[in-house]
């Protein structure tokens, strides 16, 4: 049988959060399914019956238990997920703005930082490090 014969697509949103000139970056525990340890940025996959924006909405409020503004999308990228057989995903990366800072992780995620763009870059695995650099997140971000 072909293996590219049945790929599955999933959808992910994921939410580059601003509050005052600093951005919020979130630490995987290590029972994430992925990226255990890793920092990142809040969001996660499109339920079937949600839309893209409800989703990212819904994932920032349950890793983080912030509501926020949406901007705009900044970018959309391709990926293939090594753990799992015939499965790719298309992330949408949006930026958003909090009015507070109170963060109330879950149990998803161990540790926040409200990031300077210094603290960000290095925080950040290579990989999205540089898929940021590639998408010119850097230079849309509004932080010090």
């Amino acid at each position: 049988m072909n293996e590219r014969a049945n790929p599955v697509v999933g959808i992910y949103t994921k939410a580059l959060i601003i509050h005052k000139r600093r951005v919020l970056t979130i630490k995987r525990s290590n029972y994430a399914n992925r990226g255990k340890g890793e920092w990142d940025i809040p969001g996660g996959g499109l339920d079937f019956d949600e839309t893209i924006l409800d989703c990212l909405h819904r994932e920032i409020m349950e890793e983080t238990g912030l509501s926020v503004n949406v901007d705009r999308l900044l970018f959309a990228i391709t990926a293939v997920i090594p753990t799992k057989a015939n499965k790719g995903a298309v992330g949408l990366v949006y930026i958003c703005h909090a009015d507070f800072d109170a963060v109330t992780l879950s149990h998803e995620h161990t540790e926040h930082l409200w990031a300077t763009k210094a603290q960000f870059m290095e925080l950040l695995s290579k990989p999205t490090l540089d898929d940021y650099i590639n998408n010119g997140v850097f230079e849309a971000l509004d932080i010090d």
